[in-house]
């Protein structure tokens, strides 16, 4: 599958952080050592590598991009991000959820108005759908259909994958949308974890796992879906009625190379949003027309599901939604994920 080919500059983020780990680097050292103006040290999320391939060629051909070398590392996003706060040089992180970022605003290393941009802080954004096997056997349409005897369910581990927390509240969030209490919507994650089949560590270890054959139906973001399709894996997605808008965060590090600044800027821009959206991101800035192969309808890629959730409208921002749902000890979600024994 070529989609999920890995580059040879690729560290996965538990190598960074075991190697982090060895030199014995503070955490304070990932903006203590500035590099040098042309060399990019970029921190991702897993799901972000291919795509940022096509968004990097496209900057290295700019007179800002011109002989600018990265190194990237890629990895689930809380992995990553704690191995950035140990110490790991990165001059950018673009990753899966705000609060990762936020970690290293509080360790120092990202300046506290990084959302100060014209996209909020984002450099792409996505929606939660449903991967299904090709001809969708299951008749897999809404998120009733998952928890029904027998549907086997692969979606990451919410102890280190973003996209796994994005799919949880989305599940959540869809029991809300139809009118439903919270004690309904907690009923419904406890069935939902009941058909779980696979809690992969990273939303790229999910489509694996999920395309290697595992589970009935894959919770993933929409430009998973569509970057899969795109490097000829035969499956289908769907759009389910309720749906939870993805916000990937992006910042620099305090003591970034200018080259790292450019870089972000280029990425937010026209030019960058509309490559990140021809490999199935939502676009952040006005685009023009799009053809995106592997969307379900490549003449209008991105229709809105009839009930499109906020993390801030609806779940009262990452901080309120972190505590409530993912506490390592007082989550809702980690106290049902330890009373299934997951």
């Amino acid at each position: 599958m070529s989609a999920f080919r890995t580059p040879s500059r690729r560290v996965t983020g538990l190598t960074a952080l075991l190697a982090v780990g060895a030199l014995g680097l503070s955490a304070c050292s990932g903006s203590d050592a500035a590099s040098p103006a042309k060399t990019v040290n970029l921190y991702g999320y897993s799901v972000l590598e291919q795509a940022n391939k096509g968004v990097i060629d496209a900057f290295e051909n700019t007179s800002a991009g011109k002989d600018v070398d990265f190194k990237e590392s890629y990895g689930a996003s809380g992995d990553q991000s704690r191995a950035v706060e140990a110490g790991a040089k990165a001059d950018e992180v673009h990753f899966s959820l705000e609060p990762d970022v936020t970690r290293l605003v509080d360790a120092g290393l990202v300046d506290a108005n990084w959302k100060d941009t014209p996209t909020h802080g984002n450099c792409s954004s996505s929606i939660v759908v449903f991967v299904v096997r090709k001809g969708n056997p299951l008749n897999i349409t809404t998120w009733d259909d998952l928890v029904k005897p027998g549907v086997g369910i692969v979606t990451p581990n919410p102890a280190s994958s973003g996209s796994a927390k994005w799919n949880i509240l989305a599940a959540y969030g869809s029991v809300l949308a139809q009118g439903g209490s919270d004690k309904d919507a907690t009923a419904y994650l406890k069935k939902l974890l009941g058909n779980v089949a696979a809690l992969p560590d990273s939303g790229r270890d999910a489509t694996t796992a999920f395309t290697s054959g595992t589970g009935d139906v894959l919770l993933s973001y929409e430009n998973e879906a569509i970057l899969a399709k795109q490097s000829g894996t035969d499956i289908d997605y769907v759009v389910p009625d309720s749906s939870l808008k993805i916000e990937n965060s992006c910042a620099v590090l305090k003591g970034a190379s200018q080259s790292a600044k450019d870089f972000l800027k280029f990425q937010t821009s026209e030019a960058g949003q509309k490559l990140y959206a021809e490999t199935g991101y939502r676009p952040l800035v006005d685009v023009g027309s799009l053809n995106v192969e592997g969307a379900n309808d490549p003449t209008n890629p991105y229709p809105d599901p009839a009930k499109l959730l906020t993390i801030d409208g609806d779940f009262g921002g990452w901080d309120q939604a972190n505590t409530k749902f993912f506490d390592e000890t007082n989550g809702l979600f980690t106290k049902l994920q330890a009373e299934a024994g997951q």
